[in-house]
């Protein structure tokens, strides 16, 4: 089969997908991947041909636009129109060309299942965040109906939409792009147990657990209880990681901070408390006894599937899902009080009371129960078997 697989510039929506690329090259099937250059090495490893969408005024690769998209809706999705009509000439070119059985596309690169109706191509959406419909959706202070909606009234986006369709792209509204039904083929990279309202979702969608590859750089345990602090890849609060060195100076904890930057500027760093710019986060949480995470979808699962409980402190409407979500199912704790004290004592808490533990290990149990690569490698396959399959170019 041959596949033709788009992405976001980012880390959490892509670094999922590359065990499933794997599994599915090493059974014969061929992946081009469109992607962006930071993402290469990573892509071409897992047996996918790097497709590059760079320098198509994609301003997404810019760090300020980056981060915005995360918090600005409007925004975001003005932003991912455009690059689909940046990006019409080269993936019409490699589209006819490669002549495709299936596109798989994450589930906000919009671009990717524009470009599956305009060449009327099975489509399958792959999503690294919690699936979405009108129940889940309570999950998130904005849910993606209202944004829908809300975007509809925007002059500025209807013009887009026209663009579109003047490019050959079937899209009658925002809701045809942002919008996915019970009829659409997705792959969910959790478990139905962390899912909310996973009972409304039918049978094509499939939740195949988070992916975790394995440790790499084994890290020492150096106390009875370790604590991760790790606060993500995008937003970085050098005040907070300042309160969390506070909090727990010249404890008997271990303390290990991942802070994404520079961490030269921390040199009276106590001796329980190791700060990196990077760290091998499958290592540390396979040590820790509590994860103080921004809850990304990537993070808090790992932590969980370590059965590691968290503490919570989200900062976009995707992470406060996640947070309401592990709340929810008693795994962890949201830290609603940010001063050194506040920090130390709702780890206290969690490290303190069994039942976070107890339930971080029933969300693992569900993890590990699910199907993995191998049942979404069995998915896509069982699509081409069903004449789901095959490049019918619309003209």
């Amino acid at each position: 089969m041959k596949i033709a697989w788009f992405c976001i510039p980012a880390h959490g929506h892509t670094n999922p997908t590359l065990g499933l690329v794997k599994e599915l090259t090493q059974a014969g099937h061929e992946i081009w991947y469109f992607s962006f250059e930071m993402f290469r090495e990573k892509i071409e490893a897992a047996g996918a041909h790097f497709i590059p969408c760079d320098g198509y005024d994609f301003d997404m690769e810019d760090k300020e636009n980056g981060a915005r998209v995360g918090k600005d809706k409007a925004f975001a999705t003005e932003l991912l129109v455009s690059a689909t009509l940046a990006l019409d000439e080269m993936a019409a070119e490699h589209i006819v060309r490669i002549q495709p059985d299936l596109v798989v596309s994450d589930s906000v690169a919009f671009w990717g299942k524009l470009t599956a109706m305009k060449y009327g191509l099975p489509y399958v959406c792959s999503t690294t965040t919690f699936a979405f419909n009108r129940y889940s959706a309570a999950y998130m202070k904005e849910g993606p109906f209202d944004i829908a909606k809300m975007l509809l009234s925007m002059p500025k986006i209807n013009k887009q939409i026209k663009r579109l369709r003047e490019k050959g792209y079937p899209v009658k509204g925002l809701l045809d792009i942002v919008q996915n039904d019970n009829d659409t083929n997705t792959i969910v990279y959790t478990s139905k147990e962390f899912q909310p309202r996973s009972e409304t979702f039918s049978e094509r969608y499939h939740f195949i657990g988070p992916s975790i590859r394995p440790v790499q750089t084994p890290v020492e345990k150096t106390a009875e209880k370790t604590i991760y602090i790790s606060m993500g890849t995008v937003d970085k609060d050098e005040g907070f990681y300042h309160r969390c060195i506070e909090a727990f100076r010249d404890t008997d904890v271990q303390v290990i901070l991942s802070m994404g930057q520079n961490t030269e500027q921390y040199t009276d760093l106590p001796g329980n408390i190791q700060a990196y710019q990077f760290v091998d986060q499958m290592a540390v949480l396979s040590i820790a006894d509590c994860f103080v995470t921004h809850c990304g979808m990537n993070s808090a699962s790992e932590g969980l599937y370590f059965e590691v409980p968290l503490v919570l402190f989200p900062q976009t409407p995707e992470q406060d899902a996640v947070a309401k979500r592990t709340e929810e199912l008693g795994a962890g704790l949201r830290l609603t009080d940010t001063s050194a004290e506040g920090i130390r004592r709702a780890v206290e808490t969690v490290l303190n009371n069994p039942s976070y533990q107890q339930a971080a290990q029933a969300i693992s149990a569900g993890f590990k129960r699910c199907g993995g690569y191998q049942e979404a490698r069995a998915f896509i396959e069982s699509l081409q078997r069903a004449g789901e399959g095959g490049f019918h170019r619309k003209l």
